[in-house]
């Protein structure tokens, strides 16, 4: 495979056949050239050959990440990204053999939808992964900040009452605002420094397990809404294992760039794929894991709609745990 022509197809779809051309093309480099990958579809007693639409990739658990090291061809990776993970959990690892893809991926994900970065002041609110290291989200969040309007924003780590007031002088001067932050984090902020800044883009990452009692998305967004005086709450939906994000708008309704997809499947057969409007597991393909993997089986429960987009409900229980028994090295 000519990697680097490949590389600009997939940031470059011509027409809806694109996709699962591309897909299928993927799936057979990385059977071919992925030790993991090859021996998991193989124990499925999937034989590759006979692949030749999405729904016939089998789709490698995520929990694999933290058990192998997941990478495909001979390559040596630039930085390893590593998961913020859970007190006695094992976190994830993400070897990744071009950071220059995976800044493409996420800048031009970004840009399609939220417009040319250089518009915003972006800050960001990020204490565990910035105490933690190694963060694919921490190295996407500089990135973006680079591009940025730089005269206004910036990492805070327990700042609040800083970042409440440059939030504001944001606000005053009229610029695009946009503030990125992990969930604890942004509540914790809207109950002890409320602030009221309407125009402002407020984006949760997700991110409570461990630090607060779980709620509802609807009673988050409700807090989070009244406590920064917006009227909606957008979400970033990634993962250290892809270089791809899904983005939410609000409602927690969230929409993939043209080289990721989703599929749901179910729960008791996840070889099988449901309809449009069901909830099942999510499955992601991320065009931009060429390197890695680009078909992922997620922990997460979720349902997509006719128009692509999809909502994500909650997490299987025992997740560490789903899939590692099929493969044993």
């Amino acid at each position: 495979m000519d990697l680097t022509a490949f590389k600009k197809r997939i940031f470059n779809q011509q027409n809806p056949n694109d996709f699962n051309e591309i897909a299928i093309s993927l799936f057979q480099y990385q059977y071919q050239n992925n030790e993991i990958y090859h021996r998991f579809v193989d124990t499925l007693g999937i034989n590759a050959g006979n692949v030749k639409q999405l729904a016939q990739i089998p789709f490698l658990p995520v929990s694999f990440f933290k058990t192998h090291k997941i990478v495909t061809g001979g390559f040596m990776e630039e930085i390893v990204f590593e998961s913020s993970g859970t007190t006695g959990l094992e976190t994830s690892k993400h070897h990744v053999v071009d950071t220059d893809l995976y800044q493409q991926s996420f800048m031009q994900g970004l840009e399609l939808f939220y417009g040319d970065l250089s518009q915003y002041a972006v800050f960001a609110l990020l204490p565990s992964y910035l105490e933690g290291g190694n963060s694919s989200l921490v190295y996407m969040v500089e990135k973006m900040m680079l591009k940025s309007n730089r005269a206004m924003g910036g990492f805070f780590l327990n700042e609040l009452e800083p970042l409440q007031k440059q939030l504001i002088e944001a606000q005053l001067s009229g610029k695009k605002t946009m503030l990125i932050g992990v969930t604890f984090a942004l509540l914790e902020m809207t109950e002890k420094f409320p602030i009221h800044i309407p125009e402002a883009i407020i984006i949760e990452t997700g991110g409570m397990k461990g630090r607060r009692e779980e709620i509802t998305r609807m009673e988050l967004h409700e807090k989070l809404c009244k406590g920064f005086g917006v009227a909606k709450i957008h979400s970033e939906y990634g993962m250290t294992e892809l270089l791809s994000q899904a983005w939410s708008k609000g409602d927690g309704i969230f929409r993939c760039p043209p080289w990721m997809k989703i599929l749901i499947s179910d729960t008791n057969d996840p070889l099988s794929y449901l309809e449009t409007g069901r909830s099942g597991g999510i499955n992601i393909i991320d065009f931009a894991n060429i390197h890695s993997c680009s078909f992922i089986a997620t922990q997460d429960l979720g349902r997509a709609f006719t128009d692509g987009s999809f909502e994500v409900l909650g997490r299987f229980d025992n997740s560490d745990i789903r899939g590692c028994s099929l493969l044993v090295t």
